[in-house]
């Protein structure tokens, strides 16, 4: 189906996107109000304890991730993305911090089995608790949204993950937020961190 931008029908007209935007914003409402906030609040003591953070994700929910890390490094926190050249072995007692909406991605999986051998800790956002990558989690966050593989629309009308990812966000930049509040540096402080090699 091809659709005539310039003439404004179909999905490409103001009122579509008006009604997508709503969409949206219902979902993402709903589901982000539904987050257990004792489970936010222990990913943010494990943030806090941790000597050193890692994010691991696939796909656009490892882009979300690299949004948290950079958060992370804000607060003056050792923070590394998995897959990174200069990421260096993970450690006991460190925090591995992992998404995966089905929670049998394979290599965040593997991340976490791996992390788990050397005595880290684990941080799961998923939506399903009964999940491999649940199962060996110190603290899990249940995002309620639907699989990238559900395609009935009975969870959420958006298109494969979207829901949980845009949650994902919300729900790290909470923990970010918390972490800062109690931190209680200025913004400028954070803001000599911020990169200057842009």
């Amino acid at each position: 189906m091809s659709v005539d931008i310039a003439s404004g029908s179909g999905i490409a007209s103001a009122s579509g996107i008006h009604q997508n935007l709503g969409l949206i914003q219902s979902e993402v409402f709903a589901a982000a109000n539904a987050l257990d906030r004792e489970e936010l609040a222990d990913i943010a003591r494990l943030v806090r304890d941790a000597p050193r953070v890692f994010l691991v994700g696939a796909g656009r929910s490892g882009l979300v991730l690299r949004m948290a890390a950079m958060r992370l490094m804000h607060l003056g926190l050792e923070v590394h993305v998995v897959g990174d050249t200069t990421t260096p072995a993970i450690r006991s007692g460190d925090l591995l911090i992992a998404a995966s909406g089905s929670g049998t991605t394979a290599g965040v999986v593997k991340a976490a089995s791996t992390a788990a051998a050397v005595g880290a800790r684990l941080a799961v956002y998923t939506t399903d608790r009964d999940s491999p990558l649940a199962a060996r989690a110190d603290a899990v966050v249940v995002i309620p949204a639907a699989r990238k593989t559900d395609h009935e629309g009975t969870v959420s009308r958006q298109y494969s993950g979207s829901l949980f990812e845009q949650v994902l966000l919300l729900a790290s930049e909470a923990v970010f937020q918390s972490l800062w509040d109690a931190d209680g540096s200025p913004a400028e402080e954070l803001w000599l961190r911020h990169a200057n090699l842009e």
